[in-house]
C-alpha cells in the first residue's frame, strides 16, 4: 500500500512583493516605480509604513508632531538605546567596544530631558515616546506591554 503524497506547495514569486512573515511587522506602501540610480533601469520599491507615517496620514498627529518624533528617533539611535549592537569598522587596539562616544552621550542627555518633558519614564507619554518612537513597536505592541 502506498503512502500519502504530500501536496507540493508552489513556490512564492519574489516579485509579488513582501512575504507572509514580514506583512506580520507592519505594513508596506503601495509599489513606486523609479530608475535606479547606477543603472538608469526602472526598478520597483516597497517602503515600510512606520507608526509616525501612519499616525500622520491619519490626521492623528500634525506634522509637527511628526517631525518631532523624527528629532526623537534619530536621537534615540545615536544615543545607541535602541539594544543594537554596532561594531566598528576601523578596530583600534587597545580599545573596547564598550565605550561611549561624546555625540552619544550628548544623545542620551537629550533623550533623557525629552522624556523628563513628557513626564518621566514611567508617564503613558515617556513610556510610549520610548516604546513606540524609540523602539519603533506598534502602538498595539506597546499597549499590550503596559496592561
Amino acid at each position: 500500500m502506498a503512502g500519502k503524497r504530500k501536496a507540493k506547495t508552489p513556490k512564492r514569486d519574489e516579485a509579488l512583493g513582501p512575504s507572509k512573515w514580514r506583512l506580520q511587522h507592519g505594513g508596506f506602501s503601495e509599489p513606486i516605480r523609479e530608475a535606479d540610480p547606477e543603472t538608469g533601469g526602472p526598478v520597483q520599491h516597497r517602503r515600510a509604513v512606520d507608526t509616525l507615517g501612519m499616525m500622520l496620514a491619519n490626521g492623528t498627529i500634525t506634522q509637527e508632531m511628526h517631525d518631532a518624533g523624527g528629532y526623537f528617533r534619530a536621537l534615540f539611535r545615536r544615543a545607541a538605546l535602541d539594544g543594537m549592537a554596532r561594531s566598528p569598522l576601523v578596530r583600534l587596539p587597545g580599545k573596547t567596544a564598550d565605550a561611549l562616544s561624546e555625540r552619544n552621550i550628548d544623545a542620551r542627555r537629550k533623550v533623557a530631558e525629552a522624556l523628563d518633558a513628557l513626564g518621566g519614564h514611567d508617564s503613558a507619554a515617556g513610556s510610549c515616546a520610548w516604546y513606540v518612537v524609540g523602539l519603533e513597536m506598534s502602538v498595539r505592541e506597546w499597549a499590550m506591554r503596559q496592561g
